[in-house]
């Protein structure tokens, strides 16, 4: 039993919680010191002397005193319930919901640990437990608003829509007296009611609705936007184009608001009615861009260059620079790219004729200079690419602009293109240095660096705009701001460099930056609540369940998992499979001092940030205390890099690729040669199937369809003969029976215009214990190949490389003759 406090220690108790919630800690400790020298057993005095110490970063030590304060009090609600803090701490949300139903049994009343369980419910996205917490807490205090809308949310994301619906209902009902006009939380609870009537497609009733509460609602557009949309799918055609001319007049700007009045006016099909749509607002409205722009999308021959020539002479006239982004996307049309080049170089022609001086524009990118812009953009974009001719207009608009940044900057482009990451490099940092204030082309400088594989450069470049107070050099400062496009590229760099250390260490932290992103709901669950945000809370929600298919982290983890995957194999070359010790011992050497580099980098940098806080101002914040600075135990990446379990690591960044991009062929390409060194058949299986599904003449795919028909014919492939079945039902892309050379060779026959599907066959052929001479042979004609481009050069040149071939020299040397500005072939 615990031991019972006097009213003295009771008071001090109360200072320990106080202290806590204040995050005065070491005052806190000291208070509770002062409770167990008298009362050692006293459990609830223990439990928050581990929650203060957890906060202090002595985790092992918090848990070990959390333990004992169950052991001196199972009784206790706030023992069971600072257990679950500390599992919440750990992220442990299994645990920490188990400990808090504990203490919620003990202190049913309890709202904090009600509240808590709730928080956590929806993290884990326990939608039912979530219904029932919630449901208890409006019970307990039903007068509060933020209880009826959370269990409406709670209804809304479990799917049952007509309950929420109910349940804001019946609250509304419940008000004696109206809330006040101004009433913000109001107004987006209303709203948001009104968002689940149109989920359940009632759009009748949530028009109704709408109505009803648009007179006073705060959120004028929203209303104004949803009243268009639903009038529009009840197919009250000219009430909704009254509406979506009400939006035009307040925004004429939005292309959805001109979509909405094509669609509802029924013009689809009629070219010269939706241009008159266009050229009214286009009037109405002298300096609006849309009303110009958004015909090209539909115009079609003459009416389409009339129109381009009249836009494309304004936007030139006035120097706009986002003019050409503004129109690529018209370049899939190959008629409307050739008119658009075609009329850049009128416009140019014309200026050049006419007796307006360039000088006059002073450094404006206006007139002929924008003319030349555009032009060295529309010969440097992939689908109208000619990099000569981009090079020669670039020139020609640094010769009138020298200190124009855009012109150097596409000039870095263009270099990026032909392959020279050092020009472009170079390039980049030339176009910074005509501005050093701004931090976009800071960044851009970073990046190029970065391709050139100047980790160092790029980081003190960045280190140009970022604090200058920060303990860790700007690489922490960049951590810090969760920077995740430059440890992506810093990452991609290192592996380019031999560093696989350094290279896996940037990986995991953008790993762990999705970690925090998905860990920092928790701030909204009750912040959205408490400032009635709903409809955007849900958005976020929403938005939180597919936070890794984005590209950001599929990037990143598709280059650590090609990490993880090339360790393994070098690891089981070292066992003796294969046989090529050679290999393996240059690539253990080449480790070896990437990782002596790295260290004295490291070293550097420690040394460089010491110097920087010697220098600063003794005065400087000396009264304020320091947050602690989290000392990094691996900087350099060792420990990861010296994993015993690579495949293991690399099926942790694998999984939410697989499970948040089933479409991404790449993500599937990747789970097949993780599962298939992991001898996981069925899963490999499964995502060759997906692969085949996306795109069945992909290069790697046709390798991996041999290969994984050539492991499930080999008698060392020995699973389970239930799984064995299962494979061979599922596996009909390739007969058991088949001939893998014939396939390959038609597969070739096929293909044979195509460099990266030639690649991929001669690569099967040495799979398949061709002649490696001729494999080389072969590997050397791609060169010959009408479509190749330097890319694939490139993944040629390093096979050969791998392949330990003699050829190598003479490709690289014949490469370089065909492309003299790439880099990897000088």
């Amino acid at each position: 039993m615990p031991q019972p406090l006097s009213s003295k220690e009771n008071s001090l108790f109360r200072q320990v919680i106080r202290n806590y919630e204040d995050k005065q800690y070491k005052r806190g400790l000291k208070a509770a010191e002062q409770i167990l020298k008298k009362n050692p057993k006293h459990g609830d005095t223990m439990a928050m002397k581990a929650l203060i110490i957890n906060q202090q970063g002595k985790t092992e030590e918090a848990f070990a005193l959390g333990k004992e304060a169950l052991q001196a009090d199972m009784k206790s609600h706030i023992c069971w319930h600072v257990y679950g803090l500390l599992y919440r701490h750990q992220k442990n949300f299994e645990e920490a919901i188990k400990a808090y139903k504990f203490a919620l049994r003990i202190e049913p009343e309890s709202p904090q640990i009600q509240r808590d369980l709730a928080y956590l419910q929806i993290q884990m996205r326990d939608y039912q437990g979530y219904i029932q917490s919630r449901t208890a807490m409006l019970q307990a205090r039903p007068q509060l608003r933020q209880n009826w809308t959370a269990l409406a949310i709670a209804h809304h994301l479990a799917g049952n829509l007509s309950q929420a619906e109910k349940v804001l209902t019946t609250y509304e009902d419940s008000l004696k007296v109206p809330p006040s006009k101004t009433d913000y939380e109001n107004s987006e609870a209303v709203m948001y009611k009104n968002s689940i009537i149109a989920e359940m497609q009632d759009y009748q009733k949530a028009l109704d609705h709408l109505e009803s509460i648009a007179k006073y609602n705060l959120d004028r557009l929203a209303v104004l936007e949803l009243r268009a949309e639903y009038l529009s799918k009840l197919d009250r055609k000219e009430e909704a184009a009254d509406a979506y001319r009400t939006l035009l007049d307040r925004n004429p700007e939005h292309p959805d608001y001109y979509t909405g009045f094509v669609h509802v006016s029924g013009i689809n099909g009629n070219d010269s009615a939706r241009k008159a749509i266009y050229d009214e607002y286009a009037e109405k409205n002298p300096r609006c861009d849309a009303a110009k722009r958004l015909p090209l999308d539909f115009l079609a021959g003459d009416d389409f260059r009339e129109a381009a020539r009249a836009y494309l002479s304004l936007m030139l006239d006035k120097g706009v620079p986002s003019t050409f982004a503004n129109l690529k996307h018209l370049y899939t049309d190959t008629f409307k790219r050739d008119t658009l080049g075609s009329l850049a170089h009128e416009y140019l022609d014309s200026k050049r004729a006419s007796s307006e001086s360039t000088a006059a524009n002073g450094d404006a990118l206006k007139g002929e200079p924008a003319a030349l812009y555009y032009l060295a953009q529309h010969y440097n974009y992939h689908l109208s690419r000619d990099l000569a001719k981009a090079m020669e207009y670039v020139n020609k608009g640094i010769e009138l602009l020298p200190t124009t940044v855009e012109f150097h900057m596409t000039k870095a482009r263009i270099w990026k293109h032909y392959g020279n990451t050092q020009k472009a490099s170079e390039t980049m940092d030339q176009a910074r240095q005509l501005d050093l204030k701004d931090r976009y082309i800071n960044t851009k400088a970073a990046k190029y660096q970065l391709r050139n594989n100047e980790s160092e450069t790029a980081l003190k470049t960045m280190g140009l705009f970022t604090r200058n107070d920060s303990p860790g050099g700007p690489l922490n400062d960049l951590l810090d701001m969760q920077s995740v496009w430059y440890l992506t590229e810093d990452g991609e760099a290192w592996v380019r460099n031999g560093n696989i250390g350094l290279a896996l260490k940037r990986f995991h932290a953008v790993y762990n930056i999705f970690d925090v992103w998905q860990e920092d709901q928790f701030d909204f669950h009750s912040f959205s609540l408490r400032k009635g945000q709903i409809r955007a809370y849900i958005d976020m929600i929403r938005w939180e369940d597919h936070i890794r298919e984005h590209p950001f982290y599929t990037r990143a983890a598709l280059g650590a998992i090609a990490i993880y995957v090339s360790m393994y194999d070098t690891s089981q070359m070292t066992n003796g499979v294969g046989g090529a010790s050679g290999v393996n011992g240059d690539d253990a050497a080449e480790r070896k001092k990437a990782a002596k580099k790295a260290k004295k980098e490291a070293q550097k940098a420690e040394r460089e940030a010491a110097e920087k806080a010697a220098k600063q101002d003794p005065n400087k914040s000396k009264g304020a205390a320091a947050e602690p600075v989290k000392k990094d135990d691996d900087p350099n990446g060792l420990k990861l890099a010296a994993t015993t379990e690579p495949l293991v690591e690399a099926t942790k960044f694998l999984a939410p690729i697989l499970q948040y991009s089933p479409k991404y062929i790449d993500g599937q390409i990747a789970g097949f040669e993780v599962f298939m060194r992991r001898e996981k058949y069925l899963l490999a299986l499964r995502c060759l199937n997906a692969a085949l599904a996306i795109d069945a003449d992909h290069p790697t795919v046709h390798e991996q369809v041999i290969r994984f028909r050539q492991a499930l014919n080999s008698k060392a492939t020995s699973p389970a003969p239930k799984v064995i079945e299962v494979l061979k039902s599922g596996f009909t892309a390739l007969d058991a029976s088949a001939d893998l050379k014939k396939y390959n060779a038609s597969f070739l026959e096929k293909h044979k215009n195509s460099s990266a599907h030639v690649i991929s066959a001669i690569k099967t052929e040495r799979l398949l214990g061709e002649d490696k001479k001729k494999s080389e042979k072969d590997l050397v004609g791609v060169l010959k190949l009408g479509d190749v481009q330097h890319e694939q050069a490139i993944e040629a040149l390093a096979l050969l490389k791998q392949w330990r071939s003699s050829e190598a020299d003479a490709f690289k040397k014949a490469a370089h003759e065909k492309w003299p500005e790439v880099t990897a072939f000088a």
